[in-house]
């Protein structure tokens, strides 16, 4: 029993009995308010126990040497042909990289942004053979066409090989001695009158600009091949029109024209002049569709220095008309960093909240000129500049990185130049990054809070209902008249 009693000699609780204590309505009314105040500060607590705490500092970027950035887009070029769209990236370090197309999709559009096919593949870019006629003399074997007599022709004909130049074009010179010669000999072995299967013909660009128009030719010389009146190729709509890429001496140019010849009957050719009426709708000439547009879409790694990508018309066999040239374009989408793992999508949405979520100022916007001398050789730049923000976390007395993301501002300008005009994107990483430190707080810390919160409202509660009985007690001796 002795030992007992000293055990209960240290109860800082001790009972009184509830027959010796007496309630009242005030404190009562303080229990309340007390319990209600646990509650919210207790709620409050939690809150602030959950919540991201972060320490945003700036520092010297961390990456190492000879990394690469990841360069995502989406762009929309409406009055450029996926067949002459070149992608290429070029840095201060000496980096000039032509023509990227392993990383890249290219699709051709209408004036309107649709897709008017399925993916364009251009394949790989072929050394041209011109032959060795260039001191020849030759005469003119192919039909000038027009435009008043373009249609006319491609009603009568089953092939229409037609040739788009310009006369000042260093390459359609070239061409000018091999496709005459080989206008020559088809003109003999299938003569119009008896014949007429085919029939070989140019266009001049700087005469007839409405008809190049019409047909979207933007690289002389372009050889285009038209099929009973119709422009439109039957290989999936991958092109505006059935194109020739191959050699372009008399000899490759005779072999590919009989080829296109020979399936096609003579027969054929005969009723169809001689009967028109009986001609099926297929025969019949379609409206050229405006589809000369072309949007890529894809990603390019570049290395972590100043650096450009540059979209433009290019060829090793054409040449280009500058103030006929319009770099319009859409961006659907531009970004910097890496994809991220579906494993950090949830952290990113935890985050974003506290560290703000990337911007890609650029995306959505179009830039837009409008064909005419005013807008001639309109080059498009932009200059972005790129900040890289890092999010690390401290759980666990350990330090990981959580997410990395870059963000980037930039300006826009139209620049008239006497070049070929391009879309430019100009990209400049800044030397500092932001570092975004994750704080969690500890559980012991919540604990300790916690139980501060509730006895402290119990001691203070108790201490206000102390002094409000204490002071009516005083009111009543008051009252009563009681001196003290």
């Amino acid at each position: 029993m002795t030992a007992t009693s000293k055990i209960k000699s240290v109860d800082f609780y001790r009972k009184i009995p509830r027959d010796l204590t007496e309630a009242s309505l005030s404190g009562a009314g303080l229990s309340i308010i007390a319990a209600f105040s646990m509650i919210l500060l207790f709620g409050m607590e939690l809150n602030s126990y959950l919540a991201v705490s972060t320490t945003t500092t700036v520092i010297v970027d961390r990456s190492m040497d000879g990394e690469f950035l990841r360069m995502e887009f989406n762009l929309s070029f409406p009055a450029l042909s996926c067949e002459f769209a070149s992608v290429d990236v070029s840095d201060v370090l000496g980096t000039n990289r032509l023509n990227i197309t392993k990383t890249l999709q290219k699709f051709s559009i209408d004036p309107n942004l649709r897709p008017t096919g399925a993916e364009f593949h251009p394949g790989p870019i072929p050394k041209v053979n011109h032959g060795d006629e260039v001191d020849e003399e030759y005469g003119e074997g192919s039909v000038v066409l027009r435009g008043d007599n373009f249609d006319a022709y491609s009603h009568q004909h089953e092939i229409l090989f037609v040739n788009f130049y310009a006369p000042w074009c260093y390459w359609s010179n070239r061409l000018k001695p091999s496709w005459e010669k080989a206008a020559k000999i088809i003109k003999e072995r299938y003569d119009l009158e008896e014949d007429g299967r085919i029939l070989v013909g140019k266009v001049d660009c700087t005469k007839d600009i409405e008809l190049c128009k019409s047909h979207h030719i933007q690289g002389y010389p372009s050889i285009r091949i038209f099929r009973k009146g119709s422009d439109v190729r039957d290989n999936h709509g991958h092109h505006d029109h059935e194109s020739y890429y191959g050699d372009r001496d008399t000899g490759s140019l005779v072999a590919t024209m009989e080829s296109l010849v020979a399936p096609i009957p003579l027969e054929s050719h005969k009723l169809a002049l001689e009967d028109k009426s009986n001609r099926t709708s297929d025969s019949v000439k379609r409206p050229a569709p405006l589809t000369g547009g072309c949007r890529i879409e894809g990603f390019v790694r570049v290395k972590k220095v100043p650096g450009n990508l540059v979209i433009s018309a290019h060829s090793g066999a054409h040449s280009f008309d500058a103030s006929m040239m319009n770099m319009s374009h859409y961006i659907s989408h531009l970004s910097f960093g890496k994809r991220l793992s579906l494993s950090m999508i949830s952290e990113v949405n935890r985050l974003s909240p506290y560290v703000g979520g990337s911007v890609d100022r650029l995306t959505g916007k179009s830039y837009m000129t409008n064909q005419g001398d005013a807008n001639a050789n309109v080059t498009i730049e932009h200059y972005l500049q790129i900040v890289k923000t890092e999010v690390v976390s401290r759980k666990k007395s350990k330090e990981f990185k959580l997410l990395e993301e870059y963000e980037y501002t930039a300006h826009s300008s139209l620049v008239h130049s006497p070049d070929i005009p391009v879309a430019k994107f100009h990209f400049e990483l800044s030397p500092m990054q932001v570092l975004v430190t994750e704080n969690p707080r500890s559980f012991s810390h919540f604990i300790t809070n916690v139980c501060a919160i509730i006895g402290g409202v119990f001691t203070v509660a108790g201490i206000l209902d102390s002094i409000l009985q204490n002071t009516i007690r005083l009111v009543k001796k008051v009252e009563l008249g009681k001196q003290f």
